[in-house]
């Protein structure tokens, strides 16, 4: 793992904590992720993330508005994949990126146990989740 990796992981532990975030923290992740973290926030402060929770499972992905006009959702989890493009071709293929915008929103969001929460059966997650 990377010295920036290690250093954004501890930041998102002290987020968890708390459930908080202040600007030190912010000026920090803004320095790490560079534009995909100011995207990120816009998404987050437009409350474009919501977590969906298979029940009775537990089990949950989240789902992230993109900023284009089309408003698409992309389907994610934050430490490890996500949808849209950018994550194939920026962070996987290119790996010029750590992650993309809808992954930091969505921890970012996470983190701050600010995103909105919608429960449906394992069914339907299942259903969700082979579209991917």
């Amino acid at each position: 793992m990377s010295i920036s990796n290690l250093v954004a992981e501890s930041i998102w532990q002290e987020i968890e904590a708390t459930h908080s975030v202040s600007d030190d923290q912010l000026s920090t992740l803004h320095f790490i992720f560079g534009k995909n973290f100011e995207r990120a926030t816009r998404i987050f402060d437009q409350a474009g993330v919501k977590r969906i929770s298979g029940q009775p499972s537990g089990r949950s992905i989240f789902q992230v508005v993109g900023e284009s006009r089309k408003k698409e959702e992309y389907l994610c989890f934050p430490e490890h994949y996500c949808s849209c493009y950018s994550f194939f071709y920026d962070v996987i293929n290119r790996g010029e990126e750590l992650c993309c915008k809808h992954q930091l929103a969505a921890r970012l969001a996470a983190s701050t146990r600010t995103c909105v929460d919608v429960k449906v059966s394992d069914e339907e997650l299942a259903l969700l989740l082979s579209k991917i």
